[in-house]
């Protein structure tokens, strides 16, 4: 089947990942329909179908039209106050779109978006580095029963599944509260205008930590990849850059970057942070008319305060993902040099 027949449903079409997801499906001539639970502001001209996927009435009435969909990529998720309470929200989601997208369209692969959670990176130190093939840990995880949930359902079925694992993500979109790098530019974009150097915001172990990253745009294109190639049928894999760094490395690099003194750590909240520098950042955004002069419509640093909340190495192997054929690599400093630049040449940054 020629490419210009894959239809392309994305659930979390406008997320962090989602997003660059889209960009790499359109460059690619998929025919692209996103899935989002509420309108929402979207730089990408594609159709947009709005559904709660909580609701089994509202996602059968909503998907039945979507008959001509190949491949579903699931990215969307829904928050909550304890692990176990996201457990039946984020199952039921996953659910309500397969199985009415199942009933209805040529379903040729459904990729499933998960992290290091499923090693038990959200409860502390773990093993690292961090394999596909690792046992799983106890206790309530969504991310864990998604894919049992949709190995399970597939069984018996014409079409495949994937589930990817990425680091942390490294994306230019900004109002999302997972994108660590809009978050480091933020901060250093107050600290220039202070007069201030770059300070660590963590521990000092956490400064000697190993973290790893993936670009944005080198997930997407293993997504694309995974959803076509047959060494990816119904597989897990870790997706990372392919290098890994230390903050005692990386930071004084970004620093560099922002032409910034790199300073003794300090443990900072980028959260309280945003929140206490709310009005400088407004005066900064007329200074350099920057197009949000909101600083907690841009990021709000909890995602950034957890990242950096780690005092444990962070890493996993993504040799798995190479050796079935996928050859992508990112240089991790130079993602994020990239970022910063993309983030500046928007005048989201000054």
């Amino acid at each position: 089947m020629s490419q210009t027949h894959n239809v392309a449903l994305v659930a979390g079409a406008t997320g962090i990942v989602g997003s660059q997801l889209v960009t790499a499906l359109r460059q690619q001539d998929w025919q692209v329909i996103g899935l989002t639970r509420q309108p929402a502001i979207s730089t990408h001209d594609i159709p947009f179908i709005h559904v709660d996927l909580l609701d089994a009435q509202q996602s059968a009435q909503a998907l039945a039209p979507l008959n001509q969909v190949t491949h579903i990529f699931y990215s969307a998720w829904l928050n909550a106050a304890s692990w176990r309470e996201m457990v039946e929200p984020n199952v039921t989601m996953l659910r309500n779109l397969v199985v009415n997208i199942d009933k209805v369209a040529p379903l040729r692969s459904v990729s499933l978006m998960q992290g290091y959670k499923v090693y038990g990176a959200h409860l502390g130190p773990f093993k690292t580095p961090a394999r596909e093939s690792d046992p799983g840990v106890a206790g309530a995880e969504f991310n864990a029963e998604q894919r049992r949930w949709l190995s399970d359902f597939q069984r018996g079925k014409s079409w495949h599944w994937h589930a990817l694992r990425p680091g942390v993500v490294g994306s230019a979109v900004p109002g999302n509260a997972m994108n660590l790098a809009l978050s480091i530019a933020i901060y250093a974009s107050l600290c220039k205008s202070q007069g201030l150097p770059l300070r660590f915001p963590g521990s000092s172990l956490a400064w000697h930590s190993m973290v790893d990253h993936t670009d944005g745009g080198l997930l997407a294109q293993a997504t694309l990849w995974a959803a076509n190639a047959p060494g990816a049928h119904n597989q897990v894999f870790n997706v990372n850059n392919g290098d890994l760094w230390r903050w005692s490395e990386l930071w004084p690099a970004i620093a560099r970057w922002f032409e910034l003194e790199c300073a003794p750590a300090v443990n900072l909240s980028f959260h309280q942070l945003f929140q206490d520098y709310r009005d400088q950042w407004q005066n900064i955004a007329e200074q350099y008319q920057l197009i949000e002069p909101d600083i907690l419509q841009l990021n709000d640093g909890q995602f950034a305060d957890f990242v950096f909340g780690w005092d444990y190495d962070m890493f996993g192997d993504g040799s798995k993902l190479r050796r079935a054929g996928f050859s992508g690599y990112q240089a991790t400093d130079e993602m994020f040099f990239t970022l910063f630049a993309q983030l500046r040449a928007a005048s989201i940054i000054p």
